[in-house]
């Protein structure tokens, strides 16, 4: 937003007080703070890119130069998907939280949601996590905490040579020098991070998956037609349930020695499928009750929370037509009683918000970190109490629907 020149050529004291002024005026770039306590601003995924998703925020008037709120009342929405694959995803974490507390004590509200790269993180599976996301949390203590984790490690393979032998695959590095490939400086402190215990973890443990805000949803996936017999929270309690019940299987596995508190999710089901077979070969097997929690450790691909068409993974609204998918979101509105649905977790190759289904549901994943996505750029979806909602980026606005007043 650009104001016009201001020329100042008298008192000192009109000029410090006029300096105050601007001071708390949007800068140029940045659109005025929204005053509305019925706005919204939705942003997709970040992945770690801290950067461009503090330039979005200033941009929406969200934050000032500092980086605090200056929202008001507005409430932001983040759709998940805060890490991973970016440089800086302690940073991004880090201003989330602290706008959480900030933007209530101003009468606003952040609502983080979570995205299918956050449960991966909760539950040791680090498939997207970079060598740099793993030095972000190294400190001086890092090579001795290493030395001493590889020292379990190798004497937790001499006591387990039976399961070893069982495994499919080798998917549990065998010599020192892979097995420190695999955890460079960092790693047993992510861990630690996104742990029930740690700073990240604990946060992380408490959001929801989906909200609704007025008539509008937002998860990252989506919401499956045949998910429409739960109720929102019957499918955020699922998801929270989900995340609870690994986390207390991982602290059985580590208590009986099976696993190690620093296991990747890969590593832990390869340990427990060659255990359930060394069970099976063995003349005296474990309880029926141990055997049960095993298998049902095993069958974790088949949790909402993680299977591909659970809130956090589904991508059907990008990928079925309009003929296939109007009835079908149509449906989905019905049963929550809702008029529109806003999802990330796909990106969008225009690098543009895209509306679908006569509006029904914005698409806002649009690449924020370009230098994974190609043509990819920061944005966010502006809602107003009239349901106008605007696609807003560094460069420009669009207006994607237009609300109540300008429809009459």
């Amino acid at each position: 937003m650009v104001r016009p020149a201001v020329r100042v050529s008298y008192c000192p004291y009109l000029l410090v007080l006029l300096l105050v002024v601007l001071a708390g005026l949007p800068h140029e770039g940045m659109t005025a703070p929204p005053d509305s306590s019925h706005l919204v601003v939705a942003i997709g995924d970040v992945h770690g890119d801290y950067n461009d998703f503090v330039a979005i925020l200033q941009r929406t008037g969200l934050i000032n130069e500092q980086r605090h709120w200056t929202g008001g009342k507005v409430t932001l929405v983040q759709v998940g998907d805060l890490i991973d694959r970016g440089p800086k995803p302690r940073e991004v974490l880090d201003l989330m939280m602290s706008l959480e507390d900030s933007a209530a004590k101003a009468g606003g509200r952040v609502v983080a949601l979570l995205g299918n790269h956050e449960v991966m993180n909760l539950m040791g599976d680090l498939r997207y996590v970079t060598p740099e996301n793993y030095a972000s949390f190294a400190d001086s203590e890092s090579e001795k905490r290493r030395t001493t984790a590889y020292q379990r490690y190798a004497a937790w393979r001499k006591d387990h040579p039976q399961v070893l032998a069982e495994l499919e695959q080798p998917v549990l590095p065998v010599t020192e020098a892979e097995w420190m490939e695999r955890h460079p400086a960092g790693f047993i402190e992510h861990s630690d991070a996104f742990s029930p215990k740690g700073n990240y973890g604990k946060w992380l443990r408490q959001l929801s998956a989906v909200i609704k805000i007025g008539g509008v949803i937002f998860l990252h996936g989506g919401i499956h037609p045949n998910l429409v017999s739960l109720k929102l929270e019957q499918i955020n309690a699922r998801i929270r349930s989900e995340i609870k019940e690994f986390d207390d299987a991982k602290q059985d596995l580590t208590a009986d020695d099976l696993i190690l508190p620093f296991f990747t999710l890969q590593e832990m089901m390869a340990a427990v499928r060659a255990e359930l077979i060394v069970e099976l070969k063995s003349h005296a097997p474990s309880s029926p009750l141990r055997q049960a929690n095993l298998k049902r450790f095993l069958e974790l691909g088949t949790w909402l929370s993680v299977k591909e068409d659970g809130p956090l993974w589904f991508r059907g609204y990008d990928r079925w037509s309009e003929e296939e998918g109007a009835p079908q979101v149509e449906s989905i509105l019905a049963a929550y009683q809702a008029t529109n649905i806003v999802t990330g977790h796909t990106v969008q190759k225009t690098g543009h918000i895209r509306s679908r289904f006569g509006g029904k549901v914005m698409l806002i994943d649009t690449g924020m970190l370009a230098t994974y996505y190609p043509g990819g750029k920061a944005s966010a979806l502006e809602i107003t109490d009239e349901d106008e909602f605007t696609a807003v980026y560094l460069d420009q606005q669009v207006v994607l629907l237009e609300g109540k007043s300008s429809q009459r």
